[in-house]
C-alpha cells in the first residue's frame, strides 16, 4: 500500500490536534462525520507490581496515566476506543500444534469434487480454485470458493485474480438460475481464528433476494441521509476526512484508508467500481502488506457492491444507480479488511463491549499506516 498526506510520526493521541489544525472547511467536513473524545485513566501501581509492569507494558508513568481516544462515526454510529497499550496486556496462546498451517490428512477440501456438494447449476472451475454448493446454507444462493492452496496466508496476484474471476462467473450463473437473487456479498475468513470452520483456504459468496443485507442497507440509508443534509457524497467525504488527517492510502489502483472507527484491528477500507482484476490487485497489495509487515495471520475480508438494474451484465459489475425503488447512486464497491489477532491466541478478540457498546481497538491506525507503507 502507498500512502498520502501523512503527518510525520503521528499517533492516535495526536488526532484531536490534527483535526484542530485543519483549515475550517476540512475541519467542518471531518467533524460532521467523526466525533473525537479523549479520556485520561489514572491508576496507582504497587511496588510489588512495578517490575512486572515495566517488563510487560513499559515505563510506569505511561501505565499510571493512560490516554484513551474514543472515535465515533456519527453518520453510521461505528465507534472505536483506542488504547495501544492494550495490545501489550498478557494473553494466553495455544502451545499445541493445532495452530500450525500444515495440511492434515483429514482435510475435507483436499478433494472437493468428491467431498463437497455442487450447486444446481454446477460448479465453476478456475485455474486455482473451484466452487462448491454450501452444504449448510446461510442464503438461498450461497457457495464456497475452495482454493487449491491450503494455507490462507499463501497467495499471489495471479491466484487472487483467479479467485475474483471465478467468483464472478459463479454470481452470473447463480443470478441466471435465480433472477431475483442480486444482492451480492463475498467474504474470506483467513484462518480458524477469523471464523473459518475448515482450515483449508476458502472464501464464501452469496446473492440475497428482496433487499441487501442489514448492515449494508443501513449504510446505504445513512449515506443518503448524509447527502440530503450536506449535499455531498458520504463516501467521498469519508475518504477525504481520512486523507486530511493522514490516514488515506492507495492499494493498486484503488483508494482507501485505515478506518478511524473500526470493527476490528487494523481495519482497512478500499473503494472501487468493479469486481475485477483491479479489485484483486488492490486486495493482494493491502492484505500482503498487513501479513508481511504487521504480522497479521488471521483476517477477514468483506466485499459488497450495489445492485444496479442487472449487476451481472456488462462491464459495470454493480455501479450504483437507482434500482428496484432503492437509490444506490454514489454507493461504491466496498471492501473491508480486518485483523483478528494472532492465530495462536486462545482468547477471543471480541467481548461484551465490542458486541454491545463500542469496539475496543489495541492497534493505532497511524502506526498501521506507517508499517504498511510501500
Amino acid at each position: 500500500m502507498t500512502n498520502s498526506c501523512r503527518p510525520a510520526h503521528a499517533i492516535i493521541t495526536d488526532l484531536p490536534n490534527l483535526v484542530a489544525a485543519l483549515p475550517p472547511a476540512k475541519r467542518a467536513r471531518f467533524e460532521r462525520i467523526f466525533r473525537v473524545d479523549v479520556a485520561v485513566g489514572e491508576i496507582r501501581i504497587p511496588d510489588s507490581m512495578r517490575a512486572w509492569t515495566e517488563a510487560q507494558l513499559g515505563p510506569i508513568e505511561g501505565v499510571e496515566r493512560q490516554s484513551v481516544v474514543r472515535v465515533t462515526n456519527t453518520v453510521t454510529w461505528d465507534g472505536a476506543l483506542f488504547n495501544p497499550l492494550r495490545g501489550k496486556r498478557p494473553m494466553r496462546h495455544a502451545t499445541t500444534s493445532n495452530v500450525k498451517r500444515k495440511e492434515p490428512s483429514d482435510d475435507i477440501f483436499a478433494e472437493p469434487l468428491r467431498t463437497t456438494a455442487e450447486d444446481m447449476f454446477g460448479r465453476v472451475r478456475g485455474k486455482h480454485c473451484v466452487t462448491a454448493g454450501n452444504i449448510s446454507r446461510w442464503e438461498g444462493q450461497s457457495a464456497v470458493l475452495i482454493f487449491d492452496e491450503y494455507d490462507p496466508l499463501k497467495f499471489n496476484r495471479e491466484q487472487l485474480r483467479d479467485y475474483i474471476a471465478t467468483t464472478w462467473e459463479w454470481a452470473q450463473r447463480a443470478h441466471a438460475h435465480d433472477p431475483e437473487a442480486r444482492y451480492f456479498v463475498w467474504g474470506w475468513n483467513g484462518g480458524l481464528k477469523a471464523g473459518a470452520s475448515i482450515p483449508h483456504g476458502h472464501a464464501q459468496m452469496a446473492l440475497g433476494r428482496g433487499m441487501h443485507y442489514a448492515r449494508i442497507e443501513w449504510l446505504r440509508r445513512a449515506a443518503l441521509d448524509y447527502r440530503a443534509r450536506y449535499g455531498t457524497n458520504y463516501f467521498a467525504d469519508l475518504q477525504a476526512a481520512h486523507d486530511d488527517v493522514g490516514l488515506g492510502i492507495t492499494a493498486g489502483k484503488l483508494r482507501g484508508f485505515i478506518y478511524l472507527a473500526p470493527t476490528c484491528l487494523k481495519e482497512t477500507w478500499l473503494m472501487g467500481r468493479a469486481f475485477d482484476d483491479e479489485l484483486a490487485d488492490a486486495l493482494h497489495d493491502a492484505l500482503r502488506a498487513l501479513i508481511d509487515r504487521t504480522g497479521t495471520d488471521a483476517f477477514n475480508v468483506f466485499v459488497t457492491l450495489p445492485p444496479s438494474p442487472s449487476p451481472f451484465e456488462g462491464e459495470g459489475r454493480g455501479e450504483g444507480v437507482p434500482t428496484n425503488n432503492e437509490n444506490w447512486s454514489g454507493f461504491p464497491l466496498l471492501m473491508r479488511i480486518g485483523d483478528r489477532g494472532p492465530a495462536s491466541m486462545v482468547s477471543s478478540d471480541i467481548g461484551w463491549i465490542d458486541l454491545y457498546a463500542h469496539n475496543v481497538i489495541s492497534t493505532d491506525p497511524f502506526v498501521v499506516k506507517v508499517l504498511t507503507e510501500l
